[in-house]
């Protein structure tokens, strides 16, 4: 399949014999390609008016129809209370052994439970601040947001704020690079563009 760009050599997240648009089929009875292999993502609200069954998780939906329409495989969703132990102790559960894009939304604001930025920081290994950067300017109100983004492992952990439209906007704003950031962690061959 061609890079939508034009820029040749299929869609990033192609690897092998797919990327080079071999079928890998040599005749009768051999098995089809897999083909492309869609980047994984994970979901997580942070929100006690959701885990209290007060609201209604429609950040999370959101988020996980951006990915979806991106060709993310959302693997996993989760919701948990806000606070830095919370949050810090569900992604460091979601990251471990996991590739992939890991999108919290909710707990990013000047709120006094809104520690998600706290939590995130206490466990990725590095921060990416090129992500978070882009995730605020798609809106004025961005800068009100205290979202990072960062590295833990071979996962890549966005904050991005809890009404629907923000969580949207600020992924919608950054999903288009994550599978190239994804090929860069897991240090494969990459195209340079």
């Amino acid at each position: 399949m061609p890079h939508p760009e034009g820029r040749g050599g299929g869609w990033p997240w192609m690897t092998g014999a797919s990327a080079a648009g071999d079928t890998g089929s040599d005749g009768p009875g051999e098995a089809e390609p897999a083909g492309p292999v869609a980047p994984k993502a994970k979901v997580l609200t942070v929100s006690d008016g959701v885990v209290g069954g007060t609201r209604e998780d429609r950040s999370g939906q959101a988020v996980v129809a951006v990915l979806q329409s991106n060709g993310f495989d959302v693997v996993e969703t989760a919701v948990v209370a806000d606070g830095v132990v919370s949050v810090a102790g569900a992604l460091t559960r979601m990251a471990s052994g996991f590739a992939g894009v890991i999108v919290s939304t909710g707990g990013t604001g000047f709120a006094p439970r809104d520690h998600t930025p706290e939590g995130t920081r206490e466990i990725i290994d590095r921060e990416a601040p090129g992500l978070a950067e882009a995730m605020r300017l798609v809106n004025p109100l961005g800068r009100l947001s205290r979202g990072i983004a960062g590295i833990k492992g071979q996962a890549i952990i966005l904050n991005t704020p809890g009404s629907p439209k923000g969580a949207a906007e600020c992924l919608g704003a950054v999903v288009d690079v994550l599978p190239h950031a994804l090929e860069l962690l897991g240090d494969k061959p990459t195209a340079h563009f």
